[in-house]
């Protein structure tokens, strides 16, 4: 038997939709030394963790945690516990993670009423007031920042059209938290979901919630288990309450990295983070605007920090991609769904927002687009990107 060698994984600079590049502080905390999941100390940082969640959030939430699993068990954590067989929800799908809260929701027993929009732009606040209306479902379900499209959902307001009609506001935070603005409490948001992997520049493996008391009284009311064992805040919550009661063997490093992310997000201060991912933002758009590249969501609505642009005619999406991880080592993603094959996705999320990658990225597509017969200025993307640094 021939042991395989050591592990030594090639360098990239990860400007996909996800995972980004962590922190080195936050790499450098993985690797102190493991305690028992119930030990004192650790308790500690859980505690610690959690405050610092409910900071990020701005909320006050007492059921604020991280879940030992990757964002879209965020996703079903919140779908399946205030969710019961026969319940009517809405969900407003404008992209291809709008459809999985769909599919989760349909798998929880839900009559789904869909909301459909185009791909590529935001819901109007209008239109599903009068979709709750209608309905009057128990749930509505939104994404925040749509990694599929690029867009950004406006969703001040829409919590308070949400308890004009008793519906619990449910909303993705996959991509947004720590990169744009996430008002919890202020918007009114019920249950939320995010992910360590994006803009809080961690590793992936963990999936921040938080739950408001009206789901936590929602969830008290329940005439049925909740579907998941493992997903049931009734018995999670006495791991990360007071009573520290055993569920499962938390993913101690993980925690230690959130713990670390989330100090090094407070520690720049979160409106200074969103305007560091606004800036390098539209520094890289003024760049792929000079490369020639067309974005594919309405201008006013568009992530700063996920950057979806249409694939030239003539141009192999996958060759593209491949030379840019192959030569340059850098990483961006394809389409999903319906821009499978069609769209390029370069995100600009936490650690990876800063120049450097704008400048990066944007020089080596440029020599990977000349070699696919696309005519551009020499240096134009770098050009524009300079520019719009120094307005």
């Amino acid at each position: 038997m021939v042991l395989p060698g050591q592990l030594n994984p090639p360098n990239r600079l990860l400007l996909g939709p996800g995972p980004s590049d962590a922190h080195p502080r936050v790499l450098a905390a993985m690797v102190t030394p493991l305690l028992g999941h119930l030990d004192p100390y650790f308790l500690e940082l859980m505690q610690e963790t959690q405050q610092l969640l409910r900071d990020v959030y701005r909320t006050k939430n007492p059921l604020t945690f991280p879940v030992s699993a990757t964002g879209m068990a965020g996703m079903e954590t919140c779908l399946v516990n205030l969710i019961e067989p026969g319940d009517k929800v809405v969900v407003c799908a404008k992209g291809f993670f709008g459809t999985r809260m769909i599919d989760v929701a349909g798998r929880a027993g839900a009559q789904v009423t869909t909301l459909n929009q185009e791909w590529g732009k935001a819901f109007d606040l209008n239109v599903i007031r009068e979709t709750l209306q209608k309905v009057r479902p128990k749930a509505l379900g939104i994404v925040h920042a749509e990694t599929s499209t690029g867009v950004l959902q406006p969703l001040e307001g829409l919590g308070k059209i949400c308890q004009e009609f008793d519906t619990l506001l449910i909303v993705d935070a996959v991509t947004s938290l720590g990169c744009v603005p996430v008002l919890v409490d202020e918007w009114g948001i019920d249950a939320i979901y995010s992910c360590s992997q994006k803009g809080l520049g961690c590793p992936p493996g963990l999936s921040p919630i938080s739950f408001s008391a009206k789901a936590e009284a929602v969830m008290a009311q329940r005439k049925t288990k909740v579907q998941s064992w493992y997903l049931d805040l009734s018995i999670i919550r006495t791991y990360w309450g007071s009573d520290r009661a055993y569920h499962h063997t938390a993913p101690i490093s993980m925690v230690y990295a959130l713990r670390e992310g989330l100090r090094i997000v407070q520690e720049e201060g979160l409106e200074n983070r969103w305007t560091r991912h606004l800036r390098n933002h539209r520094a890289l758009k003024a760049g792929l605007l000079a490369l020639g590249l067309e974005y594919t969501a309405d201008p006013n609505h568009q992530l700063p920090q996920l950057n979806a642009v249409k694939i030239p005619n003539g141009v192999d999406d996958l060759a593209i991609r491949k030379r840019l991880l192959n030569e340059f080592g850098i990483e961006i993603g394809g389409g999903l769904g319906d821009f499978k094959g069609k769209v390029w996705r370069i995100g600009l999320m936490g650690y990876n927002s800063k120049p450097s990658a704008v400048f990066q990225v944007l020089a080596a597509l440029e020599q990977c687009l000349k070699g696919s017969g696309i005519n551009i200025p020499l240096g134009a993307g770098v050009a524009a990107a300079e520019a719009a640094y120094a307005q």
